[in-house]
């Protein structure tokens, strides 16, 4: 910037960058606030960050809290009356210790290496089912839409099996996960989580009803074993437990389907990279790493000062909320070199898109997994595919995913 620039005021820029354009295209706004600094104090009631090592410390410090109930009363007085939040503060992910660490303890075995190791030839089955469907939808040249056919199909697939959600189900989860992430978006009138209440009831009454299925005539997948283990030890309550499974599925369908959509994207979009990932198995670990740093499906995280705090030299009072700019972090060229660069071969690559800390994610080996295995399958299958179009995004900055993505099956 030169000397006769101003700065961009940061409220102005988060303005922008909720407006409808801007969630098509946040990257040039990030920059006008990264301009400010890696933490930008906007007058003592607001912090927003957008440094890689300042993100990631918070991320990891107890002393800033997720948005659980008691955060919620303060910075959305009415809540309460609207099912998508109460039930959102019921997971782990909206909650604080020691609710989350007993949420996180019971969860968090069926997560495990191990596991998800034998989960790979379920993945696979997966990624062959998304990708035949792809081929078919396609074939004679015409347009398909990977958002539902590919993307959606292939995370809700594998999550599905594992929680045990017949695959009759599949298709009618989808506008409910899109309807229930529109909770989290930053909303300035309560009537915008309504499409998610109504969202929120109709997943909690599924759920509801797959656990006393579930207990009545146990199978092989994670739900009949989460009910198990909550009958035998009441760890949980039997909301939480229908919370946890709620945001597992929510969780594992909509960020998982955007990671593979950006990755399919970005190599269609980038000749030599996707010869490279065709051509070589062992590159797709580092695809996977540069698509979640260079367009991460979580932009944002929020988090609140439980006491007043010194954080890299901002004081932040109790109770301050801070916007960690995820999306901002991950092209900080402090920490990257070239930042704006696609480059799967990037070394020492860690983006901060699966959180960090004691709230890191818990599905983020299988989202790899899946992710890995199914691009390369879909792009070695269809050699000839390409975009159909610009792609469009929906309208959401905190999950930040395709609404669409047409592509011609060649």
């Amino acid at each position: 910037m030169s000397p006769t620039e101003t700065l961009a005021d940061p409220l102005d820029v988060m303005g922008r960058l909720l407006a409808p354009a801007g969630k098509q295209d946040p990257y040039p706004l990030y920059e006008e606030m990264r301009a400010h600094g890696p933490v930008v104090d906007v007058g003592g009631v607001h912090v927003f960050v957008t440094g890689h090592a300042e993100c990631a410390r918070a991320l990891r410090d107890p002393h800033l809290l997720s948005t659980d109930a008691a955060v919620q009363d303060v910075k959305l007085p009415g809540w309460r009356e609207h099912s998508s939040w109460y039930w959102l503060t019921k997971n782990m992910l909206f909650s604080n210790d020691p609710d989350h660490e007993r949420h996180r303890r019971f969860f968090s075995s069926a997560f495990s290496a191990r596991s998800v190791a034998a989960w790979q030839p379920m993945v696979e089955r997966r990624a062959e089912d998304a990708v035949s469907n792809v081929a078919a939808l396609g074939a004679g040249g015409e347009t398909v839409d990977l958002v539902p056919e590919f993307t959606f199909r292939m995370a809700t697939g594998v999550i599905g099996e594992l929680l045990g959600i017949p695959d009759k189900d599949h298709a009618g989860l989808r506008g409910i996960v899109g309807d229930i992430t529109l909770a989290l978006e930053p909303i300035g009138d309560l009537a915008q989580l309504v499409p998610g209440d109504g969202a929120m009831d109709r997943l909690a009454g599924y759920f509801h009803d797959l656990v006393v299925r579930r207990r009545a005539a146990p199978g092989p997948d994670l739900t009949s074993a989460f009910v198990k283990a909550r009958d035998a030890e009441g760890e949980l309550t039997e909301e939480e437990l229908v919370a946890n499974l709620m945001l597992l599925l929510v969780a594992a369908a909509e960020a998982p389907q955007d990671l593979l959509s950006n990755m399919v994207r970005l190599a269609l979009e980038h000749p030599v990279e996707r010869a490279r990932l065709c051509g070589d198995p062992h590159s797709a670990a580092g695809f996977v790493d540069e698509t979640l740093r260079f367009d991460p499906a979580v932009q944002a995280l929020n988090r609140v000062a439980a006491r007043d705090m010194d954080f890299f030299g901002v004081k932040v009072a109790a109770g301050v909320p801070l916007t960690l700019l995820i999306a901002a972090g991950n092209r900080d060229p402090r920490r990257f070199t070239d930042p704006g660069a696609f480059d799967p071969s990037r070394p020492d690559n860690q983006p901060l898109t699966f959180s960090g800390g004691a709230h890191y994610c818990l599905g983020a080996a299988l989202a790899r997994m899946s992710a890995e295995t199914a691009v390369p399958r879909l792009l070695n299958r269809l050699p000839a595919m390409a975009l159909v179009g610009p792609p469009t995004f929906r309208d959401q900055i905190v999950q930040r995913g395709h609404d669409r993505l047409l592509v011609t099956a060649g």
